[in-house]
Order: structure tokens, then C-alpha cells, then sequence
């Protein structure tokens, strides 16, 4: 099973970005699926989360201004950001459990965001 991130990038404040996590490989269902980020010398926060029935929640940090949603077909579930502000620069990774011989979490490789003018 592998999670590919996509999206991020350099952005300048009150800017959008959308992220993007494809699951590949072979599983039998995904759980609940999430984005985090972290900051050098900071501990890891969890963004927004969003169930398998289509449940959300989002850090107080974001509310109103980031959306998740995922794609269940395709597996891919979505951040989209908006009204981006300098302290939203961070590392984002994407986050999924997935059902194999039990539950486990699987994690993509990280995608860059940069709020900045």
C-alpha cells in the first residue's frame, strides 16, 4: 500500500492551494483518513480528518478555511486551502487507515506548503 501526496507548493498569503493523496495497492477497505502537518522544531497537528461515512473535523487553527474531502471510488482524499496565511507554511502529510490483515495506518511521503509573499 502506498499514499502519494501532491499539490503543495509556494503560495502567497490569503492564496489557495489543494492537496491531493492517492492509496494504491491492494486492501480491503480505507477507514478514516486524515492530513497533518508539522513545522521544524514543532510537534506534529492534525489538520482535518474525514471518516469513511463522510464525517469531518478540522483543527480550530483552519475552521472555515480548509475543506476535506475524499473520493471513495478512487481513493483520494483532498485538502482543499484556502485564505492561506503565513503560519499555515508546513510539511503536510496525508494519512490513512487501512483494513489489510487488520487495521494500520499508512503515511505519504510529505508535500511542502509555503505561505509567503
Amino acid at each position: 500500500v502506498q499514499l502519494q501526496a501532491s499539490g503543495g507548493g509556494l503560495v502567497q498569503p490569503g492564496g489557495s492551494l489543494r492537496l491531493s493523496c492517492a492509496v494504491s495497492g491492494t486492501f480491503i477497505s480505507i477507514n478514516h483518513m486524515g492530513w497533518y502537518r508539522q513545522v521544524p522544531g514543532k510537534q506534529c497537528e492534525l489538520v482535518s480528518s474525514i471518516t469513511s461515512d463522510g464525517n469531518t473535523n478540522h483543527a480550530d487553527s483552519v475552521k472555515g478555511r480548509f475543506t476535506i474531502s475524499r473520493d471513495k471510488a478512487r481513493n483520494v482524499v483532498y485538502l482543499q486551502m484556502n485564505s492561506l496565511k503565513p503560519e499555515d507554511t508546513a510539511v503536510y502529510y496525508c494519512n490513512a487507515r487501512i483494513l489489510i490483515y487488520g487495521f494500520h495506518d499508512y503515511w505519504g511521503q510529505g508535500t511542502l506548503v509555503t505561505v509567503s509573499s
